[in-house]
C-alpha cells in the first residue's frame, strides 16, 4: 500500500486500531506493548520477532490471537490490515525503519533517539508531513510523576521565575553488562549520551524552551566499557534559565532527581517515578486507581532557604506518573481527535543539543545551537 493516511482516516469509528510492534526486547516487551494492550481503542495484532522465546513470552501474556513476522519486510505487504507501526528495535534500525513504513502508507511510533542527526529526524519529519502520516516519538518520561509534578509547580508559579535547573539519571553499575546499548561502534548509536541523554534534554527543552548553547563533558569510566558511561550537560536556554542534566552509571551515590531553584522557591526531588519497575515486575495499567502513585515518604519538597534534607521546605504531593497517556494520546491523533503528543521535530530540536554536546565533549568548547 502507497499513498497518503489522513490523520483521522485511520480504522473505522468503534473499531480498534490495529497495532504491528517491531521489537520485543527490552522496550517492546516492558514498555510498548503492555500500554498498546492497555489503551482503550488500540489492539496489539502483530510482534515482529523471529526469537522462540519472545515469541512465547508475548503469546502468554497477549494471547494466542497475536500474530507474528519474522522481519518488518512483511508488514508492508499487509499495510491495509494495520493502522499503526510501533518500532522499538535497535537504535541504528529506526530511519530505516520508520522510512519503510511512512512509505507504506503507515503511521509511526519510534522510540527514542528517533534518528542518530537531527537531519535524519527532519527528514523523516518532512516525509510523514508529505504523506499525512502520524510521525510520534516516544518521549514517555514526560509523563514521568516528578516531571508532571514539576510543571504543575512551574505553571501555577510555586517557584517563582525559574533560574537553574538540574536534573539527574544515575545509577551505580560499575561493570558494563554488554549488549549494542553499550558499544562503542557508532552505527549502534549507544552510550548514555543518546539513551539516558535524550530523556533529560527533551524535558529540559519542554520545561524552558529552545537551547542556546550547550557544554558537555563526557566520559568513558568502567574498566572494558567502550562507550560514554558519565556524561554532564550545561544548557543555556533562550529563555535564561540554565539547565545542567547529568547522565551516569558510575554514580555511587545519586543526587536528587530533579533540583529546580526559582526567585521565589526551589523543588527537590529524589527517586524514580515508579512506573518502569512496576512494568518490569509484570504489573500493568488497569484504569483503577494506584498506577504510577509513589508513598509521601518520597514526595519532593519546596521551600527556600535551607535542605530539604534536615527538613526545609513543605512536602509536596508527587502527581501519579501516566504512561498510560501517551498511547492515548496518539490514538486520538490518529483519530484525528487530538494532536500529536511528540513530533519529530520537537526531537530533532533535543537531537540538536544531543549533537551539540558531542562536540563539545569532544572539543572541549561551548558550542552555539
Amino acid at each position: 500500500m502507497t499513498g497518503t493516511r489522513s490523520p483521522g482516516s485511520t480504522g473505522s469509528t468503534g473499531s480498534p486500531l490495529r497495532v504491528a510492534l517491531i521489537g520485543y526486547g527490552l522496550a517492546g516487551s516492558v514498555f510498548h506493548a503492555p500500554l498498546i494492550a492497555a489503551t482503550e481503542g488500540l489492539v496489539l495484532d502483530t510482534v515482529v520477532t523471529s526469537n522462540p522465546e519472545r515469541q512465547a513470552q508475548a503469546r502468554a501474556e497477549f494471547g494466542d490471537g497475536l500474530n507474528f513476522a519474522a522481519s518488518a519486510d512483511d508488514l508492508w505487504a499487509r499495510a491495509d490490515e494495520l493502522d499503526l507501526v510501533v518500532i522499538a528495535s535497535p537504535n541504528k534500525t529506526h530511519v530505516a525503519l520508520a522510512t519503510a513504513a511512512l512509505k507504506a502508507g503507515l503511521p509511526v511510533v519510534v522510540d527514542k533517539p528517533i534518528a542518530g542527526t537531527a537531519a535524519e529526524a527532519r527528514e523523516l519529519a518532512a516525509l510523514a508531513d508529505d504523506r499525512g502520516l502520524l510521525l510520534s516519538v516516544f518521549q514517555n518520561r514526560r509523563w514521568d510523576n516528578d516531571f508532571r509534578t514539576l510543571q504543575k509547580l512551574i505553571a501555577d508559579g510555586e517557584l517563582g521565575d525559574v533560574w537553574r535547573f538540574e536534573s539527574r539519571f544515575e545509577r551505580w553499575r560499575p561493570r558494563p553488562k554488554g549488549g549494542w546499548r553499550e558499544s562503542g561502534n557508532p552505527e549502534e548509536i549507544g552510550g548514555l549520551l543518546y539513551d539516558l541523554g535524550s530523556h533529560v534534554v527533551d524535558q529540559a527543552l519542554v520545561l524552558f524552551g529552545p537551547a542556546k548553547s550547550v557544554y558537555a563533558e563526557s566520559d568513558v569510566r568502567r574498566p572494558g566499557a567502550e562507550a560514554d558511561d558519565d556524561t554532564f550537560i550545561a544548557i543555556t536556554h533562550e529563555s535564561g534559565v540554565r539547565s545542567h542534566l547529568y547522565v551516569s552509571a558510575t554514580t555511587a551515590q545519586l543526587g536528587p532527581r530533579f533540583r529546580a531553584l526559582g526567585s521565589a522557591a526551589g523543588y527537590v526531588k529524589y527517586g524514580l517515578d515508579p512506573q518502569e519497575a512496576a512494568l518490569r515486575d509484570g504489573k500493568r495499567p488497569t484504569g483503577g486507581g494506584g498506577w504510577g502513585e509513589e508513598p509521601e515518604s518520597l514526595w519532593g519538597r519546596v521551600g527556600s532557604g535551607e535542605s530539604p534534607l534536615t527538613g526545609g521546605g513543605n512536602p509536596v504531593r508527587t502527581l501519579p506518573g501516566d504512561y498510560p497517556a501517551y498511547y492515548a494520546a496518539v490514538t486520538s491523533a490518529l483519530r484525528g481527535t487530538g494532536p500529536n503528543p511528540v513530533s519529530a521535530h520537537d526531537a530533532a530540536s533535543a537531537l540538536d543539543v544531543l549533537e551539540a554536546a558531542r562536540r563539545s565533549a569532544r572539543d572541549g568548547v561551548t558550542v552555539v545551537v
